[in-house]
């Protein structure tokens, strides 16, 4: 059994394809599949299940992948001990955030990490929690930005800021000229919100419940897409206030604040706690709490 072997049955578990599994480790398809048969042979159980059209783990085959990934990222944190040395701030750092935080984060974090951490740069991946948090556990990415609450074990978190949420209406809508809207006025609109899955749409299902239970809520990609949609005058919707700064008014569309006290999300950064790099996470938080922005009111 070789630490390339377990490389390869984890790529073909995330991948659940061989040739995808094969290009993700720079090998051929072939040198890969019989890599994996031999590590079966070896252990004399089937790993993966195979068909025309999927592949999947078996039931054993699904906790040999879980342990060959900790057993991976035991063996890359010896790596990084050597080639850090004292310096956890050098070599690109995997960071995952969720959709309705990356676009409006990262232009203003990343001027300061340019000063601050030079020689970080960021690889970055957008997606759900649920996948951001599979991802870390399986090692693919360093850290991620979330929104609370976020209690999983074998990861930790950091609370960074708190924002609250606007209401986004067509610049003629009958609510154009008000100051200020309640929460359960939604219901009685029509309602644009990321895709389920999405944890903000669920943060501002639960601020408006009555939206849940009588409201028509209508659904899109990206939150960019969504104020889009809404400039078109197809509905409504709610976004959060690093997403109504300044630098993205649009003469097609009205941002009202919600009556006090406002809906609110408290953002967070989480990590593994076996992660060696934590001068590395302190630094992309500190960039964070340096944003001098109204929307953010940090988090002691």
């Amino acid at each position: 059994m070789s630490l390339t072997e377990l490389k390869f049955i984890v790529a073909v578990a995330q991948e659940r394809n061989f040739r995808r599994a094969a290009e993700k480790c720079f090998v051929t398809q072939p040198a890969l599949s019989l890599a994996i048969k031999k590590l079966e042979e070896e252990l004399n159980v089937i790993i993966f299940e195979r068909s025309r059209s999927d592949v999947s783990t078996t039931e054993i085959g699904a906790k040999i992948v879980e342990q060959a990934s900790k057993v991976l990222e035991e063996a890359a944190q010896i790596k990084q001990l050597a080639e850090l040395g004292k310096n956890q701030l050098k070599g690109a750092l995997k960071l995952g955030m969720i959709h309705s935080v990356g676009p409006y984060l990262l232009p203003e974090i990343i001027p300061i990490l340019r000063k601050t951490a030079p020689d970080m740069p960021l690889e970055v991946e957008e997606n759900l929690t649920a996948n951001l948090e599979a991802q870390l556990r399986g090692g693919v990415i360093d850290a991620a930005v979330i929104a609370l609450p976020f209690d999983v074990p074998g990861l930790q978190y950091r609370a960074l800021y708190d924002e609250e949420f606007d209401v986004v209406v067509p610049s003629g809508h009958h609510w154009a000229a008000r100051k200020h809207i309640k929460p359960e006025e939604l219901s009685d609109e029509k309602v644009l919100l990321l895709n389920s899955g999405h944890c903000f749409s669920n943060q501002v299902t639960q601020a408006c419940p009555e939206l849940s239970r009588k409201g028509e809520i209508l659904q899109g990609n990206s939150l960019e897409t969504i104020r889009n949609m809404v400039a078109s005058n197809l509905g409504i919707t709610v976004l959060p206030c690093s997403a109504t700064a300044e630098r993205y008014n649009n003469p097609l569309i009205k941002v009202i604040p919600f009556t006090s006290p406002a809906p609110t999300r408290r953002i967070a950064i989480t990590w593994r706690k076996s992660f060696v790099r934590l001068e590395a996470v302190e630094k992309i938080a500190e960039a964070i709490k340096a944003i001098n922005s109204d929307y953010m009111k940090t988090v002691n």
